[in-house]
């Protein structure tokens, strides 16, 4: 039986992992451009970010937002995806289409909502402590 393999870049195994690299910051690069979520996405991390070190927060609460910054953008990544496939399936309205790109970006929702109620439960005291 003949395996079937996916098309990909020729060269040697470096020159490989280069063009992946490559394309995954062109992926990067889209999706700063042209999805507005993104950059609420990348200006809650600079929020997040200055305000961990401002209150100078502790190895597991920067575990825990290191965390949900990465699940948050590989979601919202994956969520381009899907509806870049879906749309380039069908134009037209199809209740299945709908159902894949709702649910897709119901996933980014949840992360981002569990992202912030653990950013409040991290930042609240600390910023309750200044007053």
């Amino acid at each position: 039986m003949k395996q079937i393999s996916r098309n990909k870049d020729n060269g040697n195994a470096i020159e490989r992992y280069g063009k992946s690299f490559c394309h995954a910051l062109s992926g990067l690069w889209y999706a700063i451009k042209c999805e507005h979520n993104m950059i609420i996405i990348l200006l809650a991390t600079i929020v997040v970010t200055a305000a961990g070190v401002y209150f100078k927060i502790s190895t597991g609460e920067w575990l825990f937002c290191l965390t949900m910054i990465g699940m948050v953008s590989a979601t919202e990544m994956i969520n381009t995806s899907i509806e870049a496939v879906v749309d380039l399936v069908t134009t037209e309205y199809h209740p299945l289409a709908k159902i894949a790109k709702d649910t897709a970006s119901t996933a980014t929702l949840l992360f981002s909502f569990t992202a912030l109620i653990g950013a409040l439960i991290i930042f609240i005291p600390k910023i309750m402590n200044l007053f």
